[in-house]
């Protein structure tokens, strides 16, 4: 079966400074659809103010038989690339793979390094300790598979910031409370080892950390290097402070964060992710 490539990308020029504002893809007669659009948009205002003034939207098409993916991807650089000139009401396809507009002058995580930086949840409970986890160099995720794939993510170098929730009668401090980095993927409880010892073999402050360790629940932990640790009541939290319930949840767009983070911790996250 041949394969149709069907699709192109267009776009919409302002007459009266040649100024490109909408960029589009699609197949057939789609580029002048938009000719007939209502509404309030930016778009819309756009094309009426070209009408108002006599004159109409000047349309191109930019790049032509190309398979569906292929105009998304076109559509979407064209897009990232002009940015806030244009009233695209949509950020596009394939946004997740580009840096975010504005961020030149920054250390972006994941651009400008190889790997990321991560909040962490660490929920404090009988399965949980923050000190066995700063003794003996490791992160848990949860006892469940819906917790521990999210930790399986993490990939060697990766830069985790651990955020402490509040939990009722275990844990009456909430923020974060270490920097650290990946040193290896996640593994079941009962493969982790510290110095070749079997963490069985330890004395944890929560042995709980074992229930469920033989069955499809078992606990997640990734090998982690401590950069810098605060005890739990010292916990950072300002108010303007990023959160998530997540697992893990990355800091990537997070700007302000890093950089209070950055600045309680005495780190550089450019320097860390290098």
């Amino acid at each position: 079966m041949k394969i149709k490539r069907e699709h192109y990308v267009y776009v919409y020029i302002d007459p009266r400074n040649f100024e490109e504002f909408y960029y589009g893809k699609g197949k057939g007669n789609r580029k002048n659809a938009h000719l007939k659009d209502t509404g309030e948009s930016k778009k819309v205002n756009r094309i009426k103010a070209i009408r108002k003034a006599g004159l109409e939207p000047i349309i191109k098409v930019i790049a032509r038989n190309l398979l569906e993916p292929e105009a998304l991807l076109i559509e979407k650089t064209l897009i990232w690339k002009l940015g806030s000139r244009l009233t695209n009401k949509s950020s596009g396809h394939f946004a997740n793979k580009f840096r975010p507009q504005n961020t030149m002058h920054l250390h972006y995580p994941g651009f400008d390094s190889q790997n990321g930086v991560y909040l962490v949840n660490l929920d404090i409970c009988e399965q949980h300790s923050w000190e066995d986890c700063v003794e003996f160099g490791f992160l848990p995720a949860g006892q469940d598979r819906k917790y521990s794939n999210k930790i399986e993510k993490l990939e060697v170098g990766d830069i985790v910031a651990v955020y402490v929730p509040k939990r009722k009668g275990l844990n009456p401090y909430n923020g974060y409370v270490g920097i650290g980095r990946v040193e290896e993927k996640a593994v079941r409880v009962n493969d982790f080892q510290v110095n070749g010892k079997s963490l069985k073999k330890l004395k944890l402050r929560a042995p709980n950390i074992f229930d469920n360790c033989n069955n499809d629940k078992s606990e997640y932990l990734a090998k982690v290097t401590w950069i810098k640790t605060v005890e739990r009541e010292d916990a950072i939290r300002e108010s303007n402070i990023f959160s998530n319930q997540n697992v893990v949840a990355s800091l990537k767009n997070q700007q302000e964060t890093l950089r209070l983070l950055e600045n309680k911790f005495d780190v550089d996250f450019k320097e860390l992710g290098n």
